[in-house]
């Protein structure tokens, strides 16, 4: 069986795109940076510097580090409060730790508001670690990194574990290390039309448990 379950966060247990587009939409202001694109859901997802050369069309460094430090002081001392959970998901979190499953979070997400978040949410009871690609040092560039790293530190067997996110950069994550995903359509980024023939998928959070179950180790 699988015993432990890899979550990706935003668009797979939280909605963090009012928060997050808040605080791009600050920091453009405050710099009087244009933006070169929409303020969308489709810049939900990735790390926040790749997020801001998309925004705004330059890979200036100066420019980016001043765009993320406005974004960061805004998120991580108030924005990040206002992370909506998914319908069912912390109740489907407690039925999932309850039933002894060893859960983690690997995120894109900075560790920094990823952690304000989980003990915000009290979800620190269900989670036996939380990572982020800065979690590590040096920081990691890639979620695939992430995963791998997770595996090997903590000494996981890859047949007992499944990535579970909503995005083809997930799955991706979990195919180069062959481990199991099951992509989750309940969330804003999922493309189903993404979806690998030897991925699992739900659709409803409180089918998540039934599909883990069914599958094997």
């Amino acid at each position: 069986m699988k015993k432990h379950l890899i979550f990706d966060l935003d668009g797979t247990l939280i909605d963090s795109a009012p928060s997050i587009l808040e605080g791009y939409a600050h920091a453009f202001k405050s710099t009087a940076t244009p933006l070169k694109m929409p303020l969308s859901n489709d810049v939900i997802g990735p790390p926040l510097i790749e997020s801001l050369q998309l925004l705004s069309g330059q890979d200036d460094d100066a420019l980016l580090q001043s765009l993320a430090k406005v974004f960061k002081e805004h998120y991580d001392s108030s924005g990040y409060l206002k992370s909506v959970v998914f319908d069912g998901v912390t109740e489907m979190l407690q039925q999932l730790h309850q039933a002894g499953y060893n859960l983690y979070i690997a995120t894109n997400k900075r560790l920094f508001p990823t952690e304000k978040i989980v003990r915000h949410l009290q979800w620190d009871q269900f989670f036996q670690g939380v990572y982020a690609l800065d979690y590590f040092q040096p920081a990691l560039s890639r979620k695939a990194d992430m995963v791998g790293r997770i595996v090997q530190d903590l000494a996981l067997p890859i047949e007992e574990c499944l990535y579970i996110g909503d995005r083809l950069e997930d799955g991706l994550a979990a195919d180069a290390h062959n481990m199991d995903f099951v992509l989750v359509t309940w969330g804003y980024a999922a493309d189903a039309s993404q979806k690998k023939p030897h991925w699992h998928r739900c659709s409803q959070v409180d089918a998540l448990a039934t599909t883990i179950a069914d599958l094997k180790g």
